[in-house]
């Protein structure tokens, strides 16, 4: 009987992809609050703006 069948490898990578499904599926709720459309992300942002002066020096 070999150890290191095809048998070995496809099992592992059915258990694989099954338990990646069943964490996703347990945290998907979590996801929601930090995933956001990129305008709502937009408005998230604090970034500095640029002043008025800018502006003018650029007309």
């Amino acid at each position: 009987m070999a150890l290191f069948t095809p048998d070995l490898y496809r099992n592992f990578a059915i258990g694989f992809v099954g338990g990646a499904l069943i964490v996703a599926a347990a945290t998907a709720d979590q996801w929601a609050d930090e995933i956001s459309p990129p305008a709502q992300a937009a408005e998230q942002l604090h970034a500095p703006q640029p002043s008025d002066d800018f502006w003018m020096l650029a007309e």
